[in-house]
């Protein structure tokens, strides 16, 4: 049980991000299905929809923050010894969370002090403040993946690669493999 929660912790953006992606595929598949074949749609379903695809964008920026594949120009680090590309990864870290807390200072501010509570969404009725709540709670998440990172790769010294550049290894593993095959069954 300990094992699932922590499981479920760990991915929880990726959890969320496929469920928003189901739901706003299917809810847009259906308004372009009542559009053309009954002339219908659902009144509250494009709303619902884009809401949920901003959870998921934002979402699956946190869960990219995890992953460690945001973009990162870290040519110019193979001229400088080691220790500069550490030194500059922590210092572009550490200036990304104090980014991310300013951010989730002025998103608070405005979901939960400035935003009039009769905002409400058009089509359903829900008050705004639920939908902009996510701004808050994604550069939080963000914030805490980053330290998370940092975490695993200075301290647990785990070498964190990103999915790109891990999929890009295989494939040139997998070309290396394939050629060597064909050079054995040459001879």
């Amino acid at each position: 049980m300990k094992n699932f929660i922590f499981k479920l912790i760990d991915n929880i953006e990726s959890y969320l991000c496929q469920f928003l992606l189901v739901v706003f595929v299917i809810l847009l598949f259906l308004q372009i299905m009542l559009r053309n074949i009954f002339s219908y749609s659902i009144p509250w379903g494009d709303e619902l929809a884009t809401y949920a695809f901003v959870w998921f964008a934002y979402l699956g920026a946190a869960y990219a923050t995890k992953m460690s594949a945001h973009n990162r120009v870290t040519f110019q680090f193979k001229f400088f010894p080691r220790w500069v590309e550490t030194f500059c990864a922590v210092l572009t870290d550490v200036i990304w969370i104090g980014f991310n807390a300013f951010f989730v200072y002025l998103s608070y501010d405005f979901v939960f002090n400035k935003m009039n509570l009769f905002w409400k969404s058009q089509t359903m009725g829900i008050p705004m403040k639920y939908f902009y709540l996510i701004l808050p709670i994604a550069f939080t998440v963000m914030s805490l993946r980053i330290i998370q990172n940092n975490y695993l790769r200075f301290v647990k010294k785990v070498e964190l690669i990103d999915p790109e550049a891990k999929a890009l290894k295989e494939i040139i593993k997998g070309e290396e493999t394939g050629a060597n095959n064909q050079a054995i069954g040459e001879k």
